[in-house]
């Protein structure tokens, strides 16, 4: 039977995740559907034999008091730590501030462990891609392309996504005049760009007097020593990010051209080559100009969109967005508790 205080939620980052918590805490029965093998969205962690490297976001910070709260719940549970990295800011120092002044967490003993904490407490089916949202008589349906029709009903429905996944989605759906058009509208402007992510191993520490570092020129944006992270073990580890315009102008070129050139710009650094490499491409790593709508709702429909595209684009603004969706719905007259 359909049950009144169900809420699907669409993506199993941390806005999705943040949004679905609060929501159990209310008493509802929040459903959470991702494509991935697992929670975290963009905070996630690769491994491989002997070796492990964060290869999203990088750390996030915690200026909100709420999310700093949370952040505080995260380090008492050993999920988080705080990296005091040795920065600097390479090339053209005017266009970034290392702000060495600026507590800087990462996930411990890898990015993801706060999204499956908060996984851990919800009802979440992984490895499920939904590609079609219907709405009838009952509620919201919804349509994954590994096991069909999910059987049940949900009274509403959050869409977690990078905007470009949440547009495809809602064009694909069967949706109120409104929510299509309001929703559609402000997932199509956003513009989100890609970036290649380069984990690269050494059999030594490199020899280069900083833990990560803001690049200004050539193809990287950011490297950082993985190994110098709270909680890690294994080999020595660097990542290496490629700035946006670089890495949508090489976005489908092959992964061995990527890295020759990313490895180039690190050796024109100082960083000595390594014994291995895996590149990993984001299709969807930041958006252009994040937008502070913090998130969107349509009651009428009982469908709105959350994610850090919305709300400055960092791990702080997704959890907050997805935070205030919830007490949107919450405050709403489509779901009971």
């Amino acid at each position: 039977m359909k049950r009144s205080s169900q809420v699907a939620v669409v993506g199993a980052g941390l806005a999705g995740l943040s949004c679905a918590s609060l929501l159990a805490q209310a008493g509802l029965r929040p459903v959470v559907f991702d494509k991935s093998r697992g929670p975290g969205g963009r905070m996630s962690t690769r491994r491989g034999e002997g070796w492990q490297c964060d290869h999203g976001a990088q750390y996030f910070t915690a200026r909100d008091p709420d999310f700093r709260a949370e952040v505080e719940r995260w380090l008492q549970a050993g999920v988080a730590a705080l990296w005091a990295p040795r920065l600097q800011v390479l090339g053209d120092e005017s266009r970034h501030d290392a702000d060495s002044g600026l507590e800087r967490f990462v996930g411990t003993p890898r990015m993801t462990a706060p999204a499956r904490l908060l996984a851990d407490r919800l009802e979440l089916y992984s490895g499920t891609r939904i590609q079609k949202l219907e709405r009838g008589a009952e509620g919201w349906r919804l349509l994954a392309v590994e096991r069909g029709w999910v059987d049940e009903y949900f009274d509403a429905v959050v869409l977690a996504q990078p905007a470009p996944q949440a547009a495809a989605l809602l064009r694909q759906s069967s949706l109120p005049g409104a929510a299509a058009s309001g929703l559609l509208a402000l997932a199509d402007a956003a513009v989100m760009r890609g970036s290649w992510a380069l984990m690269v191993r050494f059999s030594e520490p490199v020899a280069l007097p900083l833990d990560g570092a803001f690049v200004n020129d050539g193809p990287l944006r950011w490297i950082a020593r993985d190994s110098s992270k709270p909680g890690r073990d294994g080999v020595e580890t660097w990542l290496l990010h490629a700035n946006a315009q670089w890495s949508e102008a090489h976005f489908e070129a092959e992964a061995e051209d990527v890295a020759a050139a990313m490895l180039q710009a690190f050796h024109d650094l100082g960083g000595p080559a390594p014994l291995a490499w895996t590149a990993h491409r984001w299709r969807y790593a930041d958006t252009e100009s994040a937008g502070d709508t913090v998130c969107a709702w349509d009651e009428d429909a009982c469908l709105g969109v959350c994610g850090d595209w919305l709300n400055g684009g960092k791990v702080e603004g997704a959890w907050l967005s997805g935070r205030a969706l919830a007490q949107r719905i919450l405050d709403g007259g489509c779901v009971a508790a």
